[in-house]
């Protein structure tokens, strides 16, 4: 394995580490945020819906509904979308720093639009290779609302993923593809690179400590990654909830389905409940984005600087 291989290897096997304890602290707000999104629900609000999920299903399989704390395949999204996510933007972000200090440049000076083009590489690279985990994890996490006749009991994700694939085809693992992607791009584009643009900006302050070092720069970047997480949720949750929406549909036998496209999904949802159900679950999914995210990029950059002894970003 060549050099760059393995720093582009190595970086991605933090991030997924490090997005497996982010996400098994915030699954709980995606759980919530999916069954608001999906049509019918009945929820006034995200505490509404988790009182609900607890009183109906409890913790494990209500709240925890897709997540397994002893199998390693139920954080196989982190391995597949969360280390791309992660994982490459810091790579081609090092590499741009890099390319900076051997033309004598500052190696921060690296403009916004490219930091979001980063950001939206890794995000679009992550969300393909992701979507059927993706997908496995929404069915998961709606199965307990449906009727008991019509819940599909999966074990666990790679049972549901082989399910949907021997039941409705190897394409139906990759429902709802565009919006995934679409979302994942803006949302990593927003979260990635106004992250990396904020943390050098209020570094520069004094107000975060020396160099945003203050108490290790968690302060820092919990500012920026709280910014920027808003910023992403508001750009990419419409297509959160087209996304969750085609995910979760019944494919018929004959493969007919309620929505045609993604494009169809938009049309019939703005329709039939108004645009503004294109954001629904706004707040567990920023609650849950905000902790994630910091929680992720702290993780990434302190076990980075442990193997390392570099920044992550």
């Amino acid at each position: 394995m060549g050099a760059a291989a393995g720093a582009l290897a190595l970086k991605m096997i933090i991030a997924a580490f490090s997005g497996m304890g982010a996400a098994t602290i915030c699954h709980p707000l995606d759980v919530i945020r999916v069954q608001m999104q999906t049509e019918g629900s009945t929820y006034s609000g995200p505490v509404d819906a988790a009182v609900g999920i607890y009183e109906k299903n409890g913790v494990k399989d209500g709240l925890y509904a897709g997540v397994s704390a002893v199998e390693l395949e139920a954080y196989l999204r982190q391995w597949l979308y969360g280390s791309c996510r992660i994982g490459i933007y810091a790579y081609l972000l090092e590499n741009a720093q890099n390319a900076n200090i051997k033309s004598g440049l500052d190696k921060n000076a690296i403009p916004l639009h490219s930091k979001m083009l980063m950001g939206l590489t890794s995000g679009g690279i992550g969300s393909f290779v992701g979507t059927p985990s993706e997908l496995a994890l929404v069915r998961m996490s709606n199965d307990n609302k449906l009727p008991v006749e019509q819940r599909r009991n999966y074990k666990g994700v790679t049972n549901c993923i082989s399910r949907i694939a021997k039941e409705e085809g190897l394409p139906s693992l990759f429902t709802g593809a565009p919006a995934t992607v679409l979302r994942a791009c803006l949302l990593s584009a927003c979260a990635m690179g106004i992250t990396s643009e904020l943390k050098m900006r209020l570094s520069g302050t004094g107000f975060f400590g020396e160099d945003g070092k203050l108490y290790g720069g968690v302060p820092l970047l919990f500012c920026a990654t709280t910014i920027s997480s808003f910023c992403a949720n508001t750009v990419a949750n419409p297509f959160d909830v087209v996304k969750s929406r085609m995910q979760n549909m019944v494919i018929e036998k004959d493969g007919s389905a309620q929505y045609k496209s993604m494009l169809d999904c938009f049309i019939q949802t703005i329709g039939n409940e108004g645009v503004l159900k294109l954001w629904s679950g706004f707040v567990p999914a920023f609650l849950k984005l905000a902790p994630y995210t910091v929680i992720s990029l702290i993780l990434t950059d302190k076990i980075t600087k442990i193997v390392t002894g570099k920044e992550a970003l």
